[in-house]
């Protein structure tokens, strides 16, 4: 998969994905706020397309740098904010549903559907490593879902997690395809532009007055996510999502540290017991991913001529 990289820097792709997992666990925490708040879904999401479309327009406006978005990939452009769009709604619904520790291990499922994509877009034989630490990654999902226990997670919140985690791996190889001819910045404006006045026909139906606090919330929640995005999608062009996701398991730390300082609400024993297998066997597919692209890169060693009598 190193072949869709725009320009490999991997040091550089892993530093800039573990800020993206601080960004998102952040905004994760000020999605929950504002749904405690009484803010619909699909508002929170039009605030946060909206406002980053103003950030980033007005930014390339300012610098001079608008005519730098032009593309001839509007279509790419479109099915990646189709996708977006009802990803952001299962990624928000999780964190709506969930505490945000289960919720944010949840999501370390993307992984294990990026190995079943490989498979299904791209013919890619996937062997013993990847489909055993798929399997153990769903028993770690098991683990911490503990069905048929009265402490269990909300199964429904489990479901549109997986749904979640199975629309960021989409998006990944989407985004991946879009760096080899677009900036990160084109990426973002042309998916905010095109998502907004959709995401907008929703707003009469759901809008309601706010406080000024809870509007610093949705405000402050669009600024993370507008970071994340143009973080996530930098780190992409630098580096292999099989590897840098890694970078990603640092947000369980800042989840769990929110769920107990904002929300008062400490990690279950089956979050301690399930996150180990779903982290451990996304690293485990990360390693194969890395050991079978080194195994490309290696030239093929040509025969030696026979030997003259």
């Amino acid at each position: 998969m190193d072949g869709s990289i725009a320009s490999p820097r991997p040091f550089l792709a892993l530093g800039i994905r573990l800020v993206t997992a601080f960004a998102l666990a952040t905004m994760g925490m000020l999605v929950k706020l504002g749904g405690e708040r009484g803010v619909h879904l699909f508002e929170m999401i039009f605030w946060r397309q909206a406002i980053t479309l103003v950030l980033i327009g007005g930014g390339l406006l300012l610098l001079g740098k608008l005519a730098t978005v032009r593309t001839t990939r509007l279509g790419a452009h479109s099915r990646r904010a189709a996708l977006g769009l009802v990803g952001m709604m299962f990624t928000y619904g999780t964190v709506l549903l969930l505490p945000l520790a289960e919720a944010t291990t949840i999501n370390f499922t993307t992984p294990f559907f990026a190995v079943f994509l490989a498979v299904i877009l791209f013919g890619e034989k996937v062997g013993f490593y990847r489909w055993a630490a798929v399997a153990v990654g769903f028993c770690g999902v098991i683990v911490l879902v503990q069905p048929g226990s009265s402490a269990g997670v909300n199964i429904l919140g489990v479901v549109v997690g997986l749904i979640a985690s199975a629309m960021v791996a989409l998006i990944s190889f989407q985004i991946q395809d879009l760096n080899k001819t677009e900036s990160p910045w084109a990426i973002i404006f042309w998916f905010t532009l095109l998502s907004t006045p959709v995401i907008a026909l929703a707003l009469p139906f759901v809008f309601t007055a706010h406080t000024a606090e809870t509007w610093a919330i949705l405000v402050a929640m669009s600024v993370c996510g507008a970071m994340a995005q143009i973080l996530l999608t930098t780190s992409l062009r630098f580096g292999s999502a099989a590897v840098i996701l890694l970078m990603d398991y640092t947000s369980l730390l800042w989840a769990t540290w929110y769920g107990y300082a904002v929300f008062d609400r400490a990690a279950p024993a089956s979050l301690w017991l399930g996150a180990p297998l779903i982290i451990g066997a996304g690293v485990l597919i990360a390693w194969r991913e890395r050991q079978l692209a080194r195994a490309r890169m290696q030239p093929v060693a040509e025969p030696e001529p026979p030997a003259r009598a």
